[in-house]
């Protein structure tokens, strides 16, 4: 990750933005509340970009425009993927979220998105909850995955989880012959909201579940309501497994993990899992291990938050489209072994034939 964001460094701002083809990239400054944010709109072809906001360290500002940029593109892809009439869009807000959060930092970065006029609706993402987008809704109507006591559909969390189960399940159904996950060796990377609502579902199908985080009070948490065994993040790789379930951040599936994985599948909820796309999709091929696409099967929050923006929420036709998943990522999985290409690509060009074909339709207009 590090000769990434090193290479990434040495290209300008615009330079940067134009190679991942963004349309608009907004820095947010606040002395008073102390907000230092970044808004990346990436495609709005299908509609309003749409992404979650992620609060986070970044060790440099630079690393923090590279995550940006990277997500954004690949909500474009989740939401084309899910059938979703929205375009890509995410933000960071550069902080610790256990300790420089405030009423008014959410209050002013409300503010900034008000001021895109609806190009780019936020929502949840790492280090957000759903009292930071009660906030964010006081300056602006452009927010979604509101708390149900203000008629949203509350933290997307749990329903990013189904759909991350809905594509284990297809993955090990493609890989096993069958999709039970009872007794199957399941180590889960980051035992945050959608990592610990994933552990739920595993556990009520018997899974041997390992958990690793970089947080001792969410492994207690875990290791309190399920059995689970605990593992040292830095043992994650090397553990022998089934199944590995990257639900922190991203680019964890590199040069290095791949060597030291033992797993059949990965299939997981974090943003662009790849270090890069071609080089580790084409290894996890050659190395005969199944990679769900995670803009395909972690798209259950986004889908979560469309029917909030679209009409009154409905929790059961949430459910129901991100039930899909797993006929999707089947098809996939097809797809790939017909034309002999990696998953991440025949996702990928899943997504973009949508795209394209709207771009087709509104060349009529």
């Amino acid at each position: 990750m590090q000769t990434v964001v090193k290479e990434q460094q040495a290209l300008s701002i615009f330079d940067q933005a134009a190679q991942y083809e963004h349309e608009q990239v907004v820095f947010c400054h606040d002395k008073a509340t102390g907000l230092r944010a970044i808004i990346a709109i990436h495609d709005t072809t299908l509609g309003p970009a749409a992404g979650g906001t992620r609060m986070w360290t970044y060790a440099q500002e630079a690393d923090a425009l590279h995550d940006v940029l990277r997500l954004s593109r690949g909500m474009t892809f989740k939401n084309a993927v899910a059938g979703l009439n929205l375009g890509g869009g995410k933000a960071v807000i550069l902080g610790d979220a256990r300790k420089d959060k405030s009423e008014f930092l959410f209050r002013a970065f409300g503010k900034y998105v008000d001021s895109l006029g609806g190009r780019y609706i936020t929502a949840e993402d790492v280090g957000i909850n759903t009292r930071d987008i009660e906030h964010i809704a006081t300056q602006t109507q452009h927010v979604s995955g509101k708390p149900e006591m203000m008629g949203g559909g509350g933290d997307p969390s749990p329903i990013t989880a189904y759909g991350v189960y809905m594509g284990m399940k297809a993955s090990a159904k493609k890989v096993y012959g069958n999709e039970s996950l009872n007794g199957k060796r399941i180590v889960v990377q980051g035992a945050g909201h959608v990592g610990s609502y994933l552990v739920d579902l595993l556990a009520k199908e018997n899974a041997n579940i390992y958990i690793a985080d970089i947080y001792e009070d969410r492994l207690q948490a875990i290791a309190a309501k399920h059995k689970v065994t605990v593992i040292a993040p830095d043992a994650v790789y090397d553990q022998p497994m089934d199944i590995y379930a990257p639900c922190a951040l991203g680019a964890t599936i590199n040069d290095d993990s791949l060597e030291r994985l033992s797993c059949a599948i990965i299939s997981g909820a974090a943003n662009n899992q790849l270090q890069d796309e071609r080089t580790h999709a084409d290894k996890c091929r050659q190395k005969g291990i199944l990679y769900a696409p995670d803009f395909l099967i972690n798209s259950g929050g986004i889908i979560n938050v469309y029917y909030e923006i679209i009409q009154q929420y409905n929790r059961e036709r949430a459910m129901q489209h991100t039930e899909q998943i797993y006929d999707i990522t089947t098809k996939l999985y097809q797809t790939a072994e017909a034309e002999s290409i990696n998953t991440h690509e025949a996702a990928l060009r899943l997504a973009l034939q949508r795209i394209e074909q709207m771009k087709n339709l509104k060349r009529l207009y």
